[in-house]
């Protein structure tokens, strides 16, 4: 493999991964030793490539628009489609009208022959039932999770019952027909999934938990992966 072919490929891998991306992870991807690995990233810095970490850490790709744009393959597309309408059908208000603006930006950006495929792409997305919209500031908390800020609201549950809560924002998902809130509550010291059209007074609060945000979410994931009925907020 050429040079010029694994640093592509590298590329890639940076962004298929989950990141960070170690060293020996990448290296184990595309059967090249960690020290290539090393080089590599060097090499891809100086082409202009924002990469994110350090040896020992792992590495996180952040793309940049000096960087030449990308072509896509037709499923590539396809799919990029079918994932900008569903959430132009099922996101909360801000996110529906960024869908928008970034499927308008594709047609404008893209080639003329797959900028003509993407408008009339074969993939769609029709919802019948929309989700109950937000009842708090959707954007604001999406802010509050990436920033990694303790925030607190009042809920009520599917019995009417009302609470307090404080929470760490860890994400938010679509799950069972609307839009949920994926934390770790302090009244309840463990993981709950909060319905945003039950949430009202939404504070964002001084503290932070960085960096806990990914390691908490990735323990969620794996909790939801052995899901019982037992333990909802």
């Amino acid at each position: 493999m050429s040079r010029t072919a694994r640093l592509f490929q590298l590329m890639q891998a940076l962004r298929s991964l989950p990141p960070p991306a170690t060293a020996q992870v990448l290296s184990h991807e595309m059967d090249v030793s960690v020290r290539t690995i090393y080089r590599d990233i060097d090499s891809l810095r100086g082409l202009g490539a924002v990469i994110d970490g350090e040896a020992g850490f792992g590495y996180t790709l952040i793309e940049d628009a000096s960087l030449p744009p990308l072509g896509f393959e037709d499923d590539e597309l396809e799919a990029l489609v079918l994932g900008l309408r569903e959430v132009t059908a099922v996101g909360d208000p801000a996110l529906a009208k960024a869908a928008e603006g970034a499927l308008a930006k594709l047609k404008a950006r893209l080639p003329e022959g797959q900028a003509h495929r993407l408008r009339h792409a074969v993939l769609s997305a029709r919802w019948f039932n929309r989700p109950p919209e937000p009842t708090v500031d959707a954007k604001m908390l999406r802010q509050a999770a990436w920033d990694e800020r303790r925030i607190r609201f009042d809920y009520a549950d599917a019995l009417g019952a009302k609470t307090r809560r404080e929470v760490y924002p860890l994400s938010i998902a679509y799950m069972q027909l609307s839009h949920c809130l994926l934390a770790w509550c302090h009244l309840r010291s463990d993981f709950r999934a909060f319905r945003l059209d039950r949430m009202l007074n939404l504070e964002v609060l001084d503290e932070s938990f960085r960096p806990r945000r990914v390691s908490l979410l990735r323990d969620y994931m794996e909790k939801m992966r052995a899901y019982s009925p037992e333990g909802k907020c």
